[in-house]
Parts: C-alpha cells; structure tokens; sequence
C-alpha cells in the first residue's frame, strides 16, 4: 500500500506543468523565420484594387450583408434620405428575387389630422389592383433565403432588412 501512495504522488507532480521541466510554452514551438502559407502582406491593397475596379470609379453610401448569414448583396447602394436604415440599389450580388410572391403598396385616402401613409400587403399575381398601387417582389438572400428587401417594377432594389458596413 505504500508504493501505491508513493508512486501515485509522484505521478500528480510529474503531471503539473508548473512541476515538469518539460513544459514549453506555443510561442517557443512556433519558427518565426518561415513566413505562413496563409498570410499575404498584399492582401488588403489587392482588395482594395478589386473593389475600386469592380466600382468602375462610383462611390456607394455602404456595403451591405445579410443579417443572417453575412453575405454580401450589395456593393454599390444609395441611403434613403428619410428612412437611415433603408437603401436603394441596382446591381447587386448574392439575391434572388421572388417572382411568384407579390406585395402591393397602395395610397391610404388621407383622414383629417393625419399624414398620408402607405402599407405594404400580399396579394395574389392574379388580382388586378387599383391603377394608383405599386407592385413589388420580394429578394430574398440567394444563401440563406432570408427577406432583405423588396423590387419595384422598374427593378430597382429596395433594401430594409441588411447590415450596412463603410465602403
């Protein structure tokens, strides 16, 4: 019984890395004269590169992605003058619009002491709507399906439900 108690002390300190002499720490593995196969030092200047030629020289208010998985679907957008969180596109990435579901917008008669609003509800393709409506078509993200906006019957782009980043 006493070699057991010995040998299974022994066996808790050798097991402490404070106690072990043996005990290296990840910097002291890594070799800091071989460069890693992943790291490009260009990278970033080289991303710029693409972005300004892919831009053609235009500018844009934000990137945006989708809020689900982060996608990229825009590049090139315009920031609703009224409504911050809302842009404005035509080219974009990444989309995929619903050419089967319809929203239509109509124009509420305005009350006394009220503004004039709009609201946006689905209807069928099929039914034919007041002449002063606008019809519009889901987009939803080409990866994860989720709604990020609307488009117009002229195919512009109306984003309400993307993350915005710096362009």
């Amino acid at each position: 019984m006493e070699n057991r108690q010995e040998s299974s002390g022994k066996d808790q300190s050798m097991d402490s890395p404070t106690n072990s002499q043996q005990t290296v720490s990840e910097d002291d593995e890594i070799d800091y004269s071989v460069k890693p196969e992943f790291y490009d030092s260009d990278m970033d200047d080289k991303d710029e590169m693409w972005m300004h030629k892919r831009r053609g020289g235009r500018t844009s208010d934000a990137i945006l992605s989708c809020p689900a998985c982060f996608t990229t679907v825009c590049f090139e957008c315009q920031r609703h003058e009224k409504y911050l969180t809302q842009y404005r596109a035509v080219f974009v990435v990444n989309c995929k619009v619903e050419k089967d579901r319809v929203h239509k917008q109509s124009a509420r008669t305005p009350r006394k002491g009220r503004k004039r609003g709009r609201e946006l509800e689905p209807v069928d393709r099929e039914e034919p709507g007041p002449a002063d409506s606008e019809t519009f078509n889901p987009v939803t993200c080409s990866v994860c399906s989720t709604e990020i906006g609307v488009t117009d019957e002229e195919e512009i782009y109306h984003f309400f439900n993307v993350i915005p980043s710096e362009s």
